[in-house]
């Protein structure tokens, strides 16, 4: 199943095109890397794969049904997130359930499934321990642990994550890899992610997304399959 399919895509800040003619197909159930050089659009990129803005040209689909008719869910943990200050009122079991309130309605009651679903996703980050503590206090990398729980608490079929490792240790680095890595072979889940530690999450992916300036002075984007042999098409 195709998730995203981008093609001739063009876009820019200003007057500045930081995408040019970009064509990708993002499909269902792979572990996928976005990697290039600071400024190389990656975080914009993103954001375009879903919907988020709109590309001067060019189309972008993108896949919001299952084969079974029902709503694609996408888990988004954007650039930065984390950066709550010290004064942010909310527990981390607060802001891990309101990722539930979506799939749950206005009015929906929060039920026993949704307690342990809520206490998987800290579980599966190493934060429950920390459930009752405020959000403010908390370091840089449990921030972001408790952002990515909060993903996962929505149980997406999609999980897009924006440099989800800022402010980690490289063990938490390597545990969060290994979920992603399981989740995706276990249980389908298709999970994109803006990464600068190329060289210790290449072991855990299946494709890789690199963006790169060329001599022409134009960005080109390369994409590889790391299961077998490299392929790819320059835009």
């Amino acid at each position: 199943m195709m998730v995203s399919s981008m093609r001739d895509v063009v876009f820019g800040y200003g007057n500045e095109p930081v995408i040019e003619n970009l064509s990708l197909d993002i499909h269902a159930g792979q572990f996928i890397g976005i990697a290039g050089a600071n400024g190389a659009a990656k975080s914009t990129l993103l954001k375009l794969m879903m919907g988020l803005i709109k590309p001067w040209s060019g189309s972008v689909w993108l896949n919001r049904a299952n084969k079974d008719g029902s709503k694609v869910e996408v888990g988004y943990v954007p650039q930065q997130v984390s950066s709550f200050n010290a004064g942010f009122p909310s527990k981390v079991i607060e802001l891990v359930r309101s990722g539930m309130y979506s799939r749950m309605g206005l009015f929906g009651r929060f039920r026993k499934e949704h307690q342990q679903v809520v206490e998987r996703s800290l579980k599966q980050v190493g934060m429950w321990e920390f459930r009752d503590r405020r959000i403010g206090e908390l370091s840089g990398g449990q921030k972001q642990r408790v952002c990515i729980a909060r993903a996962l608490a929505q149980e997406p079929q999609v999980l897009v994550l924006d440099e989800p490792m800022t402010g980690m240790d490289k063990a938490s680095r390597i545990k969060l890899y290994e979920l992603l890595r399981d989740s995706v072979t276990r249980h389908g889940q298709t999970v994109i992610m803006v990464t600068h530690e190329l060289d210790e999450a290449m072991p855990y992916l299946d494709t890789l997304v690199k963006l790169e300036r060329k001599e022409d002075e134009s960005w080109h984007c390369s994409v590889s399959n790391l299961c077998s042999v490299p392929f790819g098409r320059e835009a």
